[in-house]
């Protein structure tokens, strides 16, 4: 894995964005995978100046997320389906029918994850896959259990985990307790990974997917076998590595 430190995550937005940029250059019907939450943001905010400055064309590009809230539709101001369209595809000239995510209220997971998979491989992959990483190194919703799990599924979230996104809700009993995610082993079958952590709260989880054992105790530790992984990391999330 390569691991670029950064002074502040600014620098790191510009950095990620700059990968996905070269990714699209060099294959401009590229199949890109995204990620929601805090860390992100900015990357998604330095895609938009790109796009507007004429320097990148998203008009070819087709795009997956890595999980959804179940039990959420997409016009939710929660679901990820409106995290993305908010902070990234109402702004960029990627058409509509280009842009794939879980759907949260179907009526059967199982089927709508074994779809969302399927779709994936009849694009040929994923090229450059972004994930952030939760505290207890959770990748998309892959929570820490006792296997890694190839497919996308339909998961219960871990308590630390509603926690954790409860700060999203007006109160701990609107967060959902499920989600439909992509699997460990969906998302290591994208080509290039870019991880993305920022933040203090984040070191120790960053330390353990980079120098603990590859365990699905925590799942971001299969990242040490991947062929192509970029660990993106301001200071603070660096601060226990050697």
């Amino acid at each position: 894995m390569k691991i670029l430190i950064f002074d502040h995550s600014e620098a790191l937005a510009k950095q990620s964005a700059a990968l996905v940029q070269a990714c699209v250059a060099q294959k401009p019907n590229a199949v890109l995978g995204f990620a929601t939450g805090s860390t992100p943001v900015e990357t998604y905010q330095q895609l938009i100046k790109l796009h507007q400055a004429g320097q990148l064309d998203f008009s070819k590009v087709t795009t997956f997320n890595l999980d959804e809230y179940y039990g959420l539709p997409a016009d939710n101001d929660q679901s990820y389906s409106y995290f993305m369209r908010v902070n990234l595809f109402d702004h960029i000239n990627i058409p509509a029918g280009s842009t794939n995510l879980l759907s949260g209220i179907a009526p059967d997971p199982k089927a709508e994850c074994e779809r969302y998979d399927q779709l994936i491989e009849s694009h040929g992959g994923i090229d450059l896959q972004i994930v952030g990483i939760g505290k207890n190194g959770h990748i998309a919703f892959n929570e820490p259990s006792d296997e890694f799990l190839m497919h996308s599924h339909l998961v219960n979230l871990t308590e630390n985990t509603i926690q954790a996104n409860s700060r999203f809700f007006e109160s701990p009993d609107q967060v959902p307790t499920q989600a439909l995610t992509m699997g460990s082993g969906q998302i290591f079958k994208a080509r290039q990974i870019l991880m993305l952590a920022t933040g203090e709260g984040k070191a120790q989880a960053i330390h353990d997917t980079l120098h603990g054992p590859v365990t699905p105790r925590c799942p971001s530790s299969i990242l040490q076998l991947h062929p192509d992984t970029v660990i993106l990391l301001d200071r603070a999330a660096a601060s226990m590595l050697d």
